[in-house]
């Protein structure tokens, strides 16, 4: 699974091996793992509240990006990388 983005000690990943609908990606952070939809809500796993604040803040930022990585997903694309929160 690419890594497409880190920050702050989290991991976003996202499949490119023809994902499967809803759009999503997967976020690591130390020992959480968990998947987050495309306006950046937890959907699935765990993660801290702060690390889910600062997921949600790089999703709004990052939206457009993340949607066009997903339709490359979608067609079994390589993913290109999106600039981290800062």
């Amino acid at each position: 699974m690419p890594t497409i983005s880190m920050f702050f000690g989290i991991i976003i990943r996202m499949y490119n091996t023809g994902e499967h609908p809803p759009p999503h990606f997967h976020a690591t952070y130390q020992d959480y793992n968990a998947v987050f939809n495309m306006d950046g809500e937890l959907t699935d796993g765990d993660m801290p509240k702060r690390q889910q604040k600062l997921i949600a803040a790089w999703v709004e930022i990052h939206h457009d990006e993340l949607l066009a990585n997903w339709d490359l997903a979608m067609n079994e694309q390589p993913l290109y990388k999106i600039e981290p929160l800062r």
